[in-house]
C-alpha cells in the first residue's frame, strides 16, 4: 500500500493509496474522524473500510486532513477539510480517468465531510456514513441527498445518540429515487468497542450487495410493469 504525498488546498497532504488492477475500477475514499479528537487514517475502521474496499477491486485511498500527520496546514472546522476530500479525489481521478464511478465512506466527523462531497460530486454513486452525528452538525443540506448509501451506527452510543440519527435517517427516507439502508450494532457505542468486526461484517455485507445491483431503487420501467 504505497505512502503518498499530494497537493491540497492548504499544502501537502499524506495518504496510503492502492490502485486497483483494472483501468476503469470504481475509486474509493475514506475519510477519518475528527482531527482535534485523535482521528487519523490510521483508524482502525477507517483502516478496515480501505481494506474491505481494495480487497473488492476499487482504487482506494485514505488519507490525512490537513494538521494531521505530515498533511500540512491547520484544522479548519469543516470546510478546508471538504476541501481537502475534494483535492484527495481529484488526484486519483487524475491518475485514473477511465473510472466512472466513486463511493466515499466516512467515520464520525468523516460521515460528515463525506455526504457534503457526495453533494457535490455527481460521479458518487454509494456511501457508508457511519457514526454520523446529526446532534453536533448540520445534515439540512442532504436535500436532495442524490444518491442510495449506508448509515449505521451503535445503539449505545453517546455521542451520536440513537434519536438523532434515527431523525436523520426518517428523513432521508421520505426521498425519492434513493435507498437509505439503515443498521444498528447492538451494544456498541460510538467507537465500537469490541464490535469494529460486527460493524465490519454489515459494511460488507452491503457493499457485496451493491456490486450485486441490490439495496437501490427499482428502475422506473421495471416498477410500472
Amino acid at each position: 500500500m504505497p505512502e503518498v504525498i499530494f497537493n491540497g488546498p492548504a499544502g501537502r497532504l499524506e495518504g496510503r493509496y492502492q490502485p486497483s488492477k483494472e483501468k476503469s475500477a470504481p475509486i474509493a475514499i475514506i475519510l477519518h474522524p475528527h482531527p482535534q479528537f485523535g482521528g487519523t487514517m490510521n483508524n482502525q475502521i477507517v483502516y478496515q473500510l480501505f481494506y474491505m474496499f481494495q480487497k473488492r477491486g476499487f482504487t482506494t485511498l485514505r488519507f490525512n486532513f490537513r494538521s494531521i500527520g505530515r498533511s500540512q496546514g491547520e484544522f479548519d472546522h469543516g470546510a478546508g477539510e471538504l476541501s481537502d476530500a475534494a483535492s484527495a479525489l481529484d488526484w486519483v481521478q487524475s491518475l485514473h480517468p477511465d473510472s466512472k464511478s466513486c463511493w466515499v465512506a466516512g467515520y464520525s466527523f468523516g460521515a460528515w465531510i463525506g455526504m457534503q462531497l457526495l453533494m457535490r460530486r455527481p460521479e458518487i454513486e454509494g456511501f457508508m456514513s457511519i457514526a454520523p452525528q446529526p446532534n453536533i452538525y448540520d445534515f439540512s443540506f442532504l436535500a436532495p441527498c442524490p444518491s442510495s448509501g449506508l448509515i449505521i451506527h451503535g445503539d449505545g452510543d453517546k455521542v451520536a445518540p440513537e434519536k438523532d440519527v434515527q431523525g436523520l435517517v426518517d428523513k432521508l427516507k421520505t426521498q425519492k429515487g434513493i435507498l437509505i439502508t439503515h443498521k444498528t450494532v447492538p451494544g456498541a457505542n460510538h467507537f465500537f468497542n469490541g464490535q469494529v468486526e460486527t460493524l465490519m461484517g454489515e459494511c460488507e455485507d452491503y457493499l457485496d450487495r451493491r456490486l450485486e445491483g441490490e439495496l437501490v431503487p427499482e428502475p422506473a420501467a421495471k416498477r410500472i410493469r
